[in-house]
């Protein structure tokens, strides 16, 4: 599907998409405000599985943008969606704050640190060598190790901070057993995104800043890809990748209709 006029739902990365730096990206509040006049089904995405959607909400609205809680989709809801339809009431020793841990919660698991089904990582300010130590051992007695994201670092004002996909490495190079990562480019967090809204992925719309996870992740799930320029990716980067996304737009402002 590669006609825009026929996508009815729409799927956003929110970082370098709708914000940057805390601030609105031109456009983007625009773009939200038709959508939710229109009553398009939408719901921004992030990787990012510290905050829950009511804290997302809030500080999104800080930056310009009016996005309910309802139509946000983070790694952490997607990870608790998949560990619920895969084990029902099940257990897991989980590292990471508290939009991970509501979410777990929320999907009706047991947080242990005896014998859970599952060890799950996610994004935290504070990882202890203690957890990943209880992490590492819980692995090796058989608990399955579920990641929420694969990011390697993440952004701070005093530079990068080793994240989960960091972690994780430490953990699989101490146990041998790499983790099921949930998040971006698994289509997996789309299509759980997609089961939310009740939409199908050959009317929906995935826009991202990214081609190795918002695009090939799109395009594996599939829908009809945007990469917008406003973020990470530049139209010298699409040519060295082996696929395309539909469009490449400057930014959201030119998804914007009269």
């Amino acid at each position: 599907m590669t006609d825009r006029k026929n996508v009815a739902s729409w799927l956003t990365d929110m970082d370098g998409v709708l914000v940057h730096e805390n601030k609105a990206l031109p456009g983007a509040p625009e773009l939200i405000r038709q959508w939710r006049d229109r009553g398009t089904p939408f719901l921004v995405l992030t990787n990012n599985s510290i905050f829950t959607p009511r804290d997302l909400s809030a500080r999104l609205r800080r930056s310009g943008l009016d996005v309910p809680e309802e139509q946000l989709w983070t790694s952490a809801l997607a990870t608790a969606t998949f560990l619920k339809d895969q084990s029902p009431g099940g257990s897991a020793f989980v590292m990471g704050e508290a939009g991970l841990t509501t979410a777990i919660h929320e999907a009706g698991f047991i947080m242990t640190d005896t014998a859970p089904d599952y060890v799950v990582l996610g994004e935290t300010r504070t990882y202890s060598f203690a957890a990943i130590t209880k992490a590492i051992r819980l692995i090796g007695n058989g608990a399955r190790f579920i990641c929420t994201n694969p990011d390697a670092t993440s952004p701070s004002a005093e530079g990068p901070l080793p994240a989960t996909g960091a972690v994780a490495a430490l953990i699989t190079r101490c146990t041998g057993r790499e983790p099921y990562v949930i998040g971006k480019p698994n289509p997996m967090m789309f299509r759980s995104a997609m089961n939310k809204l009740g939409a199908h992925s050959h009317n929906t719309g995935m826009i991202g800043d990214r081609m190795d996870t918002d695009v090939v992740a799109g395009i594996e799930a599939g829908l009809h890809t945007v990469l917008v320029l406003s973020g990470i990716a530049t139209r010298e980067d699409v040519e060295g990748y082996p696929f395309r996304p539909a469009e490449i737009l400057d930014s959201v402002a030119n998804l914007l209709e009269d």
